[in-house]
């Protein structure tokens, strides 16, 4: 199984509308063990399970139970992107539609949508590839109000949902997003759904331009291959978590549970920019990160976890890592308030 990732843009985005909201941005990433500056990591796509993690802990620090739906309400437009780019240079919004399709991993590995037509109502259908609908409640409505936003900016402020389904239920607050989101909003559906007029598809773009339309698709395929390229990174990650516990967490017997040679696993990881190496440490350091911010599990526990023959050893790598010692990371990262969720 390949873990699923999203675009560093997402989070970007979302950071920047917790700024203008005045949220605590520091606490956050506090909470989820990187600094602020890891929204600007070149080529950044964040595990996609963390999804639920972040938004909990942006809930914890906020206060606002409806969050998402409040920061979707202050996202930028999604901008200086090739999707973006893909939908300008196209002859109509429709077309634009069908074209990012093709190309939707370089939003998110999790991005699994379907188009289609039905009456007088196009409809994209959103899934978020989670298995806990209830915890990506304010995902799935930020998302949404994401999506609005960036239809709106390449249709001249023509495009306007005209109702939307969500997966997740809701208690209460229901006319509230009805009122955000300007339509008939239902919840506890079997999929997520924005629905628009068909008769936007036809929206021409005053951008269009076939030789441009071209140049970005092919930029787009060299994307999307890079991205294929470093599929093996999550094959990898998979099966050192497998192994970790067995102290034989070597490129041998890696390659031997792929089905490939040293060489060959050697090879491919160079060719997405990493090593062994590097996959192992990275690893090893999100998971030690994980076990102290949302764990009580002692520290020789931890060490055992991760892989580590000696405490020493773990403390050393984890003081290269983070700056920090396992205990002063764990009091920073759990705060006066233990975090029942982290990264």
């Amino acid at each position: 199984m390949q873990e699923l990732r999203d675009a560093g843009v997402m989070l970007r985005l979302i950071y920047e509308a917790m700024k203008k909201k005045g949220i605590d941005t520091d606490a956050i990433f506090t909470r989820l063990g990187v600094d602020e500056n890891y929204v600007y990591t070149e080529q950044l796509r964040t595990p996609h399970s963390a999804q639920m993690y972040f938004w909990q802990a942006v809930e914890d620090v906020s206060g606002d139970p409806d969050v998402g739906l409040h920061l979707g309400q202050l996202l930028p437009a999604y901008k200086g992107q090739v999707l973006e780019y893909l939908f300008l240079s196209s002859p109509t919004f429709g077309e634009g539609l069908r074209r990012a399709q093709n190309y939707q991993r370089l939003l998110s590995d999790a991005a699994n949508t379907d188009f289609f037509i039905e009456g007088d109502d196009a409809c994209m259908v959103l899934d978020a590839a989670s298995d806990d609908v209830r915890r990506l409640r304010h995902f799935n409505e930020c998302f949404v109000l994401g999506l609005i936003t960036f239809f709106r900016s390449i249709t001249d402020g023509n495009f306007y949902p005209s109702r939307i389904e969500f997966e997740h239920e809701r208690a209460e607050g229901q006319d509230h997003v009805r009122e955000v989101l300007g339509c008939d909003v239902t919840f506890g559906a079997p999929q997520n759904r924005l629905y628009f007029p068909a008769k936007l598809l036809s929206h021409a773009s005053p951008h269009a331009e076939p030789e441009l339309l071209d140049l970005h698709e092919r930029f787009a395929s060299e994307q999307v291959a890079r991205l294929e390229k470093k599929d093996i990174v999550g094959q990898v990650e998979r099966i050192v978590a497998e192994l970790l516990d067995s102290g034989e967490v070597t490129l041998d017997a890696v390659a031997e549970r792929l089905g490939i040679k040293p060489r060959t696993l050697r090879t491919r990881l160079t060719e997405a920019e990493t090593s062994f190496n590097q996959v192992l440490a990275d690893f090893r350091y999100r998971l030690a990160r994980q076990l102290l911010a949302t764990t009580d599990e002692s520290i020789d526990e931890i060490v055992y976890l991760t892989g580590f023959s000696e405490p020493s050893t773990f403390y050393r790598a984890f003081k290269r890592w983070s700056g920090m010692t396992p205990i002063e990371y764990r009091k920073t990262a759990q705060g006066k308030d233990a975090m029942v969720d982290a990264m």
